[in-house]
């Protein structure tokens, strides 16, 4: 075997112990950085339980997660651990592998890890209100599916034109604090600047997420931090669990 070089077949090992070591993480994009820090550290803990990862990334195309999902129902993945939120439950109700969720309720049989986004809320609001904003802009997301993400924030993919159809659209100058996620508070905050106001002066901003990003900007922006690594050491935990067999219903694990 040394002289030949040869090294087993993983994937034949596999086939015939019915697993593949792999965990496929659905996300809409890495390119936004909560999610880039969520995978790292899904990657971090998962490694640590022998197994790999098969990422997805959503955002290319309207009926993306579809696609995935029925490609890892056919394909070999051990278990899916899913950040995406555009499908209807019963989607998910199809697929035949162990599945938790982020910030998303998705059936009784499938855990959901989920923070709690309305006392990251309420600490925003005490943050502006005791700098004296009266009023605030707070950017969320679509109600349309049952998801505690929508408690705090909107779709990212959306908040570049949202940005500027909120300041286009005003006839004075009508707020003075802003609350979204971390790409959206930044965005607002260059477009305060851009018109030649001031942060946190004319303008205080609070950003949901608490990523590197609010730390690299001039002036930093206060920030609501999400505990990412928390939040990947429970998925990790709750999807081993499920691909050695135990069954879960109704859990809910909710991180402050």
């Amino acid at each position: 075997m040394k002289n030949l070089q040869y090294t087993p077949n993983e994937l034949a090992r596999n086939l015939y112990h019915k697993k593949s070591g792999i965990i496929a993480v659905l996300v809409p994009t890495v390119e936004i950085p909560f999610f880039a820090e969520l995978v790292h550290n899904i990657e971090a803990e998962l490694y640590n339980e022998g197994f790999k990862i098969m990422l997805c990334n959503t955002d290319k195309a309207h009926n993306a997660e579809l696609e995935y999902l029925d490609m890892l129902n056919r394909h070999i993945v051990d278990g899916v651990i899913t950040g995406v939120h555009s499908l209807d439950v019963e989607e998910y109700k199809k697929i035949k592998k162990p599945i938790v969720a982020f910030d998303r309720y998705l059936g009784e049989d499938i855990p959901v890890v989920a923070v709690d986004h309305k006392e990251g809320g309420r600490l925003a609001a005490e943050i502006l209100l005791k700098n004296g904003c009266k009023k605030i802009v707070h950017f969320r997301g679509s109600t349309a599916v049952e998801s505690p993400y929508h408690e705090r924030h909107f779709d990212l993919e959306y908040y570049k034109y949202a940005v500027k159809d909120l300041f286009d659209r005003l006839d004075e100058w009508e707020f003075d604090g802003i609350f979204g996620t971390d790409l959206v508070a930044i965005e607002c905050m260059n477009e305060v600047i851009r018109r030649h106001k001031k942060v946190p002066k004319d303008v205080k901003c609070v950003a949901y997420d608490g990523t590197y990003i609010t730390q690299i900007v001039e002036p930093s922006v206060t920030s609501i931090v999400q505990p990412t690594k928390e939040l990947a050491k429970e998925a990790a935990r709750l999807i081993c669990e499920l691909v050695n067999g135990k069954t879960y219903k109704n859990e809910k694990v909710t991180l402050g």
